[in-house]
C-alpha cells in the first residue's frame, strides 16, 4: 500500500478535514485523569482517617504503633496533597519544532482550526509561545514574571523576530485561549510553538526548560528540503534525556509536489531518510509504528479549509492545490494518530509515577495497619488473658474467704466455749477459797458503825481487787496467748491468699495494743446488802439452843407463838443444828421449850413455879450446882467476846454472804469474758477480712480498667482491619486503573 492509499484508507469514517472523530482518542485522557484523581481524592481521605486513627492511638498510649511509623503515616499527608495539586494542573503537551519558516505556528492554527499564532509570510517565531485552554469567554496572553492579562494582537510584537519589543529566545508567553472555541484545549491538550532551532546554539537550555514534561514532540519539516543535521542533532539530545520521545514528522508544504514530476520518487525519499532517522538513529519506535509518525501535509490548506469550512463558507478553489483532499486525510490521520500518542503517552508520563507513589503510599500504611492489627491483636489476647486471671484470681478469693470466714467462726465458737469453762471454772475455785482470801485482809476492825462501813468497803475492794488479780494470773496469760495465736492464724491463712503487696498492710492489721480480760466482779454492789450480826449471842441460851435444835426460822417461829412453822419445818437445815435429831424429836423438843418459854414469859410466878418444879425433881443441890456451872460459862463466853471475836464472826459471815452472792455470777462472769474474746477475734477477722475486701476490690477495678482496655483493643483492631482491608481496596483501584491506562494492550 503507498502512502496516498494509507492516507485515504486511516481517514475512513472522517469527514474531509474536519479534525473531528466519532470518539476522540483525547477522552481517554481526560477518563485517566479523572479516574486518577477520584482515586488519589480516595487515597487523601484515607490518609486523613488513618493519619487520625494513628494519633489516636498514640494518646491512647498503646504500646501498638511505634514513632517511627506514625512519622512515616503522617509524613504521606502531605506527600499525597502535593500528588493531587500536580494531578490537577497535568494536561496533555505538545511541542512543536523544526526550522525556521517551516510552519510550525500554521500547523498549531490549523489543529486549533484559529489563526490564534501569528504565521504567514515574513513572520519568524523568536520566541517559544503555549497555547493553552481557559475558561473565560475571551483570550487573553500572559508573559514571565507578569499576571497582567495582555490583548491577543500583541503577540505579533512579543513574539515577532523583526519586533522591537521582542522577548528573549528561551522566553515563555502564554495563550489563554478560550476552551468553547477549540476541542483540543477542552480537552487539555497544551500547544507549545518554539523558534527555529537553527537560529540558536541553546538547545539544552530550551530542552530543560520546555521539552521534559512534554508528551508527544513534532518535528515540522520543509518538504522542499531534506532532514537536517541541525534537526537531528536536537532530536538527539531529547532522545538523551528523555527515554524514547514520542516524536512525529511533519513534511509540510506537500502541496508544492503537485508541481514536481517525480513526487513519488521524493515523498519515498523523505520516508526512507525520516524513518532512519526514527528507527535506527533514535530507535524511539520499530518500523511498523514509524508508519504512523510521518505525515505528507500542506498545513496551510488545512487551515484554510477549516476556517471556510466553520464559517460555512465554500473554500476557494485558486487557495487549493490539485490532490488536496488526499493532504486533508493525511492531516487528519496525523491528528488522529496524535491524539491516540498523547493521550496515551499523557497518561503514562503524567499519571504512571503517581499511580506508583500511590501503590507505595497504600502498602506502606497498608503494612502500617497490618502491624497494628496484628499487634492490637495480640495485646487484645493478652489483656483477655490477663483478665481471665484476674477474674478466676478473684473467683478464687471469694470462696477461700467463704471457707476461711466459715472456719474462723468455727475457730472463734470452740475458743469462746473454752473460755467460758476456763473461768466459770477458776472463779468457783477462787470462791471455795474465799475465806482464806478474807483472812487475809488485814485491816483495823471496830465495831462502831461508822468505822464498819469503812471497813466493809475496803473488804469489797480487797475481795475485788484480788479475785481479778488471781483469774488474770490463772486465766489471762493462757487465754491472751491463745488470742494471739488465733490471730496470727487467721493473718496466715488469709495472708496466703492475697498478692505480696497487700501482705503487709494484712499485718498491720493486727491490733498493737495488749488485750486484757475485764473480770468486772463488782463486790461492792454484788454485797451491798449484805448486814454483819456481831451483838453477844450466848451460845447455851434458850434461843441458841432453838436455833441449833430446830434450825433459825424454826426457832423464831417457835419464839414468836407460831406452830405452823413447827408443823412445816424448813427443807435445808442450818450449818449449827445438832446432828442425831429426828424431826419428831425436834417436834417434842420445841413442844417443851416452846411450853416452859411460855410460862416463864408470862409472869415472874410462872417462873416460880418452874423452879419450884425442877428443885422438887432435881434437888435444890443439882440445880445450883448446875446453875453455877451455866453461869461460868455465859461469863466465859461474855469475857471471851472481844473485837477480834467479832472481826472473827464478821469475816465468816461475809465470807458465806460473798460466796452465795459470787455463785450466782459465775455464769454471767464467763460469759462476759467468753464475750469480750469473741469481740476481739471478731474485730480482728473483721479488719482483715477489711483488708481482703480490698484487695477483691482493686482486683474488680482491674478488671474494669481490662475491660475498658479490651474494648479499646478490639475497637483499634476493628479500625485497623478496615483500614488495612481500604488500602487492599486502593490497590486494587490503583491496578485497575493501571490495568486500564496504563498497560501496553491499553
Amino acid at each position: 500500500m503507498d502512502d496516498s492509499q494509507r492516507g485515504q484508507g486511516d481517514a475512513g469514517g472522517r469527514q474531509l478535514g474536519n479534525g473531528h472523530s466519532q470518539g476522540s482518542a483525547l477522552q481517554f485522557f481526560g477518563q485517566a485523569k479523572k479516574r486518577i484523581n477520584d482515586i488519589f481524592k480516595e487515597i487523601g481521605e484515607y490518609i486523613v482517617e488513618t493519619d487520625k486513627f494513628v494519633d489516636d492511638v498514640m494518646l491512647s498510649g498503646q504500646d501498638i504503633i511505634s514513632q517511627e511509623c506514625c512519622r512515616v503515616v503522617k509524613g504521606f499527608n502531605e506527600r499525597v496533597n502535593g500528588i493531587m495539586e500536580i494531578l490537577a494542573r497535568d494536561r496533555m503537551k505538545v511541542a512543536f519544532f523544526g526550522r525556521t519558516s517551516n510552519g510550525k505556528s500554521t500547523v498549531i492554527n490549523a489543529m486549533l482550526r484559529d489563526k490564534i499564532m501569528p504565521s504567514g509570510i515574513g513572520h519568524t517565531t523568536h520566541c517559544f509561545i503555549q497555547v493553552e485552554g481557559t475558561d473565560s469567554s475571551e483570550g487573553f496572553l500572559l508573559t514571565e514574571g507578569s499576571d497582567q492579562p495582555q490583548s491577543i494582537g500583541s503577540i505579533k510584537q512579543l513574539a515577532h523576530n523583526l519586533s522591537s519589543v521582542k522577548l528573549e529566545e528561551n522566553s515563555l508567553v502564554r495563550i489563554l485561549w478560550p476552551k468553547s472555541k477549540c476541542r483540543l484545549l477542552k480537552e487539555d491538550v497544551v500547544f507549545v510553538d518554539s523558534p527555529g532551532i537553527d537560529v540558536t546554539q541553546e538547545l539544552d537550555s530550551w530542552i530543560d526548560k520546555y521539552c521534559l514534561d512534554a508528551d508527544v514532540f513534532v518535528l515540522v519539516g520543509n518538504a522542499e528540503s531534506t532532514l537536517m543535521q541541525t534537526e537531528k542533532n536536537f532530536f538527539h539530545k531529547v532522545s538523551a534525556r528523555l527515554s524514547k520521545p514520542n516524536i512525529f514528522i511533519l513534511q509540510n508544504r506537500w502541496d508544492v509536489s503537485v508541481l514536481e514530476e517525480d513526487a513519488d520518487d521524493v515523498r519515498k525519499q523523505h520516508s526512507d531518510r525520516n524513518l532512519q532517522f526514527l528507527i535506527d538513529e533514535l530507535k524511539v519506535v520499530d518500523k511498523k509504528e514509524a508508519e504512523d509518525r510521518l505525515y505528507f501535509i500542506s498545513a496551510r490548506e488545512a487551515l484554510v479549509s477549516r476556517l471556510h469550512q466553520d464559517k460555512g463558507t465554500p473554500t476557494p478553489t485558486g487557495s487549493l492545490q490539485e490532490g488536496f483532499q488526499i493532504r486533508m486525510f493525511e492531516f487528519a490521520n496525523f491528528e488522529r494518530k496524535f491524539e491516540e500518542c498523547i493521550s496515551k503517552s499523557a497518561v503514562q508520563t503524567k499519571f504512571e509515577q503517581h499511580t506508583a507513589r500511590g501503590k507505595s503510599i497504600t502498602s506502606e500504611v497498608r503494612g502500617v495497619m497490618e502491624n497494628t492489627y496484628t499487634r492490637s491483636l495480640e495485646l487484645t489476647e493478652e489483656q483477655l488473658s490477663l483478665r481471665r486471671e484476674k477474674n478466676d484470681e478473684l473467683d478464687y478469693l471469694g470462696k477461700q474467704l467463704k471457707l476461711l470466714t466459715q472456719e474462723v467462726k468455727d475457730k472463734i465458737r470452740s475458743m469462746v466455749e473454752d473460755v467460758e469453762r476456763k473461768v466459770a471454772s477458776a472463779l468457783n475455785d477462787e470462791i471455795r477459797r474465799l475465806s482464806l482470801l478474807v483472812e487475809d485482809f488485814d485491816r483495823p476492825f471496830h465495831p462502831d458503825t461508822l468505822l464498819l462501813n469503812v471497813y466493809k468497803k475496803e473488804m469489797h475492794a480487797h475481795v475485788e481487787q484480788t479475785l481479778g488479780r488471781n483469774l488474770q494470773l490463772r486465766c489471762s496469760t493462757v487465754l491472751l496467748q491463745a488470742i494471739t495465736d488465733t490471730q496470727n492464724q487467721m493473718t496466715e491463712r488469709l495472708s496466703a491468699l492475697l498478692p505480696n503487696e497487700t501482705r503487709q498492710h494484712l499485718y498491720n492489721q493486727i491490733p498493737k495494743r495488749d488485750f486484757e480480760i475485764a473480770y468486772r466482779l463488782d463486790c461492792r454492789n454484788l454485797c451491798a446488802e449484805f448486814r454483819e450480826d456481831i451483838e453477844f449471842r450466848f451460845s447455851f441460851g434458850p434461843a441458841a439452843l432453838m436455833q441449833k435444835l430446830m434450825g433459825s426460822k424454826s426457832a423464831r417461829s417457835a419464839l414468836l407463838g407460831s406452830t405452823s412453822s413447827i408443823s412445816h419445818p424448813p427443807a435445808n437445815r442450818a450449818a449449827g443444828d445438832a446432828p442425831g435429831f429426828t424431826e419428831h424429836d425436834n417436834e417434842v423438843l420445841a413442844s417443851i421449850l416452846s411450853t416452859f418459854a411460855s410460862l416463864t414469859s408470862r409472869s415472874s410466878l410462872g417462873t416460880v413455879a418452874v423452879a419450884g418444879v425442877l428443885a422438887k425433881a432435881a434437888g435444890w443441890r443439882v440445880i445450883a450446882v448446875t446453875g453455877a456451872l451455866y453461869g461460868l460459862l455465859y461469863l466465859y463466853e461474855r469475857l471471851t467476846w472481844t473485837t477480834k471475836a467479832k472481826e472473827r464472826a464478821f469475816k465468816q459471815q461475809y465470807v458465806e454472804y460473798a460466796s452465795s452472792k459470787l455463785r450466782l455470777i459465775v455464769d454471767l462472769t464467763s460469759s462476759n469474758c467468753s464475750h469480750q474474746v469473741q469481740q476481739e477475734l471478731s474485730s480482728t477477722f473483721a479488719r482483715l477480712c477489711h483488708q481482703a475486701d480490698i484487695s477483691k476490690n482493686q482486683l474488680k477495678e482491674e478488671i474494669k480498667v481490662l475491660d475498658l482496655v479490651i474494648e479499646k483493643l478490639k475497637e483499634t483492631t476493628n479500625k485497623a482491619k478496615t483500614l488495612r482491608n481500604k488500602a487492599d481496596w486502593l490497590d486494587t483501584e490503583l491496578n485497575s486503573f493501571t490495568s486500564s491506562y496504563l498497560t501496553d494492550s491499553t
